[in-house]
């Protein structure tokens, strides 16, 4: 499973984590703080991921195309399920922690692995300080906060903190929030999603293409706002360490919590669609309370909707922040991440946890005492092009083993079919790549580039070390 000169990755046994350092003994598996995830979990960490606070914005973003963005979320679907039976792919041949990292590290060594390990953990991070941030407008529904900026910073902190405690608490509280959030969420969610069927009215769905052009580029143009929704398609094969069975619950979980998702996106959508008359869903700035509101009366949906919103930004966070830890853990047991990465308690990486979080938590007080959301919004747009380089690799790993046609990495009787799958998943990648745009893609090239440097360092640091050991 590695190329000639790259180091060779040890065969995982089945269900195998990567343990805890030796003398820490809350971070073994047999800790009553650290419990493996089963399928249910690993399938709500999936969607808790996806479905993040975006869908509650997402109806009013697309409505200008028409519904032939409907269109697009179809495409969009076959790619994110191709990339998630990809990974379940990936996750069966190598159920460690790391995901991408590890898949890429396997197949083209050391510095395709650093570079699916460093671009993740950029995204990680930086989603999470833009997703605080967002939280707090759906907070302010609730409990005004956004009269002051430092009222407004200190609730967005807060909001990112309260996540990053639970996952120092264990892994067994983690998947406990993960799984009570994810449930909480989706109450809304649903009522929206499948009661707005039934007051469903074809008369305000508005015209099929409104964007004033030609139905390819409608679908194109709608797609470059919806090709970020599936993000968090990695997340079960991130953790896979921590997943029982995870040759089996990984891939399941993946497409399952894939699925899940695009299948909520989807019904929800279409309803708000059908409840909201589209002249006013194009200017609306709470679809979700709008169609609510249209459904059952009154103004109640927009405090309904702005608790759901938080409650399942909460629980993205929480998810989040377990996978902003675990890539340069693994990362760092390899040498590759500076060691104090592999430090674990009660089964998270604790120091993953707080370095990502006080990263985070410094560039949303920088976002509010800058005064000006520009230079953050500009980072935001770089991790969407950062969280599609690990995807690529991973996708090219996985070409790599069924091109290889290695007994050991292949199976002959489905080759045509992974082959058809993985090309699939690739281009989906690509195109996720050129819908972050020209900018984003510029400035996150420089983040990777800055990356080479880091890389530079630890690898002589490693060779080093290697050679006192030798002499």
């Amino acid at each position: 499973m590695h190329v000639t000169g790259t180091a060779p990755l040890p065969a995982p046994a089945p269900s195998e984590s990567l343990a805890a350092p030796a003398g820490d003994p809350q971070g073994t598996p047999g800790s009553r703080h650290a419990r493996r995830f089963g399928l249910p979990v690993a399938t709500a960490l999936v969607m808790g991921n996806i479905i993040g606070g975006g869908i509650f914005l997402l109806p009013a973003s697309i409505a200008p195309y028409g519904t032939v963005s409907l269109v697009a979320f179809g495409v969009l679907t076959i790619g994110a399920i191709a990339l998630a039976l990809t990974f379940g792919k990936l996750a069966a041949r190598d159920p460690r922690t790391g995901g991408p990292y590890v898949y890429a590290r396997g197949a083209f060594g050391d510095f395709a692995g650093f570079l699916a390990a460093w671009s993740y953990w950029i995204t990680t991070w930086v989603s999470n300080a833009a997703l605080a941030v967002a939280a707090v407008g759906y907070l302010d529904v609730l409990i005004p906060v956004s009269g002051h900026r430092w009222t407004a910073c200190l609730a967005a902190l807060a909001i990112q903190w309260l996540p990053a405690l639970a996952n120092f608490a264990g892994t067994r509280y983690v998947g406990a929030v993960q799984l009570v959030s994810t449930v909480l969420k989706f109450v809304p969610l649903l009522l929206v999603a499948v009661g707005g069927l039934f007051f469903f009215d074809p008369s305000r769905l508005g015209p099929f293409n409104s964007s004033g052009q030609g139905a390819i580029g409608a679908v194109s143009a709608s797609a470059a706002l919806l090709l970020f929704s599936y993000l968090g398609v990695e997340s079960a094969a991130v953790s896979a360490g921590e997943v029982r069975n995870a040759r089996r619950n990984v891939g399941r979980a993946t497409v399952i919590g894939t699925a899940g998702a695009a299948l909520v996106y989807l019904l929800g959508t279409l309803s708000v669609f059908g409840t909201v008359d589209h002249h006013r869903l194009v200017d609306s700035t709470a679809p979700f309370s709008d169609a609510v509101n249209a459904m059952f009366g009154g103004s109640w949906g927009g405090w309904a909707v702005a608790l759901a919103a938080l409650v399942s930004m909460i629980g993205c966070l929480n998810g989040w922040t377990l996978l902003s830890a675990q890539t340069p853990y693994a990362a760092a047991r390899d040498g590759l991440f500076p060691a104090a990465f592999t430090r674990r308690r009660r089964g998270v990486p604790t120091v993953g946890v707080a370095v990502t979080v006080v990263l985070a938590s410094l560039l949303t007080a920088y976002n509010y005492l800058s005064g000006s959301g520009r230079v953050f919004e500009v980072l935001v747009l770089v991790t969407t092009f950062t969280a599609t380089v690990p995807y690529l690799l991973a996708t090219a790993a996985q070409l790599f083993h069924l091109v290889s046609g290695r007994a050991d990495s292949v199976d002959r009787g489905r080759l045509v079919r992974d082959a058809v799958v993985t090309s699939v998943a690739a281009a989906f990648s690509i195109w996720l790549m050129a819908g972050a745009g020209y900018a984003a893609v510029y400035q996150g090239a420089l983040f990777l580039f800055v990356g080479v440097l880091v890389y530079a360092v630890m690898t002589a640091r490693r060779n080093r070390a290697a050679e006192q050991h030798t002499a």
